[in-house]
């Protein structure tokens, strides 16, 4: 991951929505749960999860979309409908930000992959972890330490 000063900011594919992040990832991933295939139409989507208090989103009003239910919200942008972040239900000390929104989205790369047992056959990432579910929360803290003594930003 190449060096990166924070602010960064980036924004959905028309751009009526924009986000700033002034905190460095705590970590990034590769989801290849079914339903991230669908909202992308990929393999996979990637992820940055950024610390609550160092995302913001600085022009529009993105929409829920995708899951609508009580664990997690998909944020799009209401013009185009690019998937930008996502906030999950009770965990509100973090956002997951769709890295590839980041002006430019080259800076994050992923150290792990998770739900690899939705992954399609023919995808071969060169990822450090791979889970077939989500990390427990042990390892998730293992990996969030890795990835920051790696330098996020």
């Amino acid at each position: 991951m190449s060096e990166r000063a924070l602010p960064v900011e980036g924004s959905c594919r028309c751009g009526q929505v924009r986000v700033r992040i002034s905190a460095p990832p705590m970590l990034s991933m590769a989801c290849h749960c079914a339903g991230c295939q669908k909202m992308t139409a990929s393999a996979f989507a990637l992820t940055a999860t950024i610390p609550a208090a160092g995302f913001e989103v600085v022009q529009g009003v993105p929409v829920v979309g995708g899951l609508h239910g009580a664990q997690a919200h998909h944020y799009h942008c209401p013009h185009c409908m690019s998937w930008v972040f996502t906030r999950a239900e009770g965990l509100d000390w973090f956002v997951n930000l769709r890295p590839t929104m980041l002006d430019p989205p080259r800076w994050t790369e992923p150290l792990c992959e998770i739900w690899t047992d939705e992954k399609l056959p023919w995808v071969k990432l060169q990822i450090s972890h791979s889970f077939p579910r989500f990390p427990t929360p042990e390892q998730f803290a293992e990996l969030t330490r890795e990835y920051q003594a790696r330098g996020a930003v």
